[in-house]
């Protein structure tokens, strides 16, 4: 056996229950954290082509060719490829209100995002839990030392005292250990998460006011000016009637 393996094996021995629950989570996470990046990367959270694709989907669309930008944002799987078709779909059938459009994007755009999200709230959970496991660990061991130091009486070993001690401050370095990588690593997929939101927003938003832009230039066209031979036929027909 490895002397890794060995030492690890002493440690959750001298430990007990809770380094080993810590050791659990600190697997846990780890495996969380392989699920999660595969995830992403499947998504194109990493993928600068993705986000060059949709901001070709965008600029197609401001610049009026919605069919090629339609085509474009159904050939992509990712939920950013997959929002900029569902909002090029509703621009296009023009059925809901403003305000109803806003909704259903949001809530479109919550659901995609929400696999995204999924198992962020146990990382963090781990985060804030490890520490806590940690110091109880620390506490239950300092009340046995105490207790073995005092059913000794005048016969108290420093040295099986100060074992003791050690031994219950190793909970604590243990939850320490799993709690700040925890942290990191759910601080780091949460922003990148963030981000890829941030770009979808951005990505909608564009759409949207390019089409409310396109409705509204028809309406603030200038209204032409009546020529001056027609301005005089209305003049001339009450002269031929007075």
């Amino acid at each position: 056996m490895p002397p890794i393996i060995e030492r690890l094996i002493g440690l959750l021995q001298i430990g007990g229950p809770v380094v080993a629950i810590l050791a659990a989570m600190s697997v846990l996470v780890a495996t969380l954290l392989l699920v999660k990046l595969w995830q992403f990367y499947a998504a194109g959270l990493f993928s600068r082509r993705s986000q060059s694709h949709a901001e070709q989907v965008v600029s197609a669309w401001q610049a009026g060719d919605n069919e090629y930008a339609t085509t474009e944002a159904r050939r992509r799987r990712e939920p950013l490829g997959q929002m900029l078709a569902s909002t090029a779909k509703h621009l296009q059938a023009g059925r809901l209100s403003s305000r109803e459009l806003n909704e259903e994007l949001s809530r479109e755009a919550n659901a995609r995002l929400a696999p995204l999200r999924s198992q962020l709230r146990t990382i963090e959970l781990v985060a804030g839990l490890a520490p806590l496991l940690g110091l109880l660990g620390t506490v239950l061991g300092m009340i046995t030392a105490f207790q073995a130091m005092e059913l000794a009486g005048n016969q108290v070993d420093p040295a099986t005292l100060s074992g003791g001690i050690w031994q219950a401050l190793l909970t604590t370095a243990v939850g320490l250990a799993v709690a700040m990588p925890a942290m990191v690593i759910h601080n780091f997929l949460e922003r990148r998460v963030e981000h890829y939101a941030t770009g979808m927003a951005d990505c909608v938003g564009r759409m949207l006011t390019a089409s409310r832009a396109a409705e509204l230039i028809p309406a603030l066209a200038p209204v032409p000016k009546p020529s001056a031979a027609a301005s005089a036929q209305p003049l001339e027909l009450a002269r031929a009637r007075g």
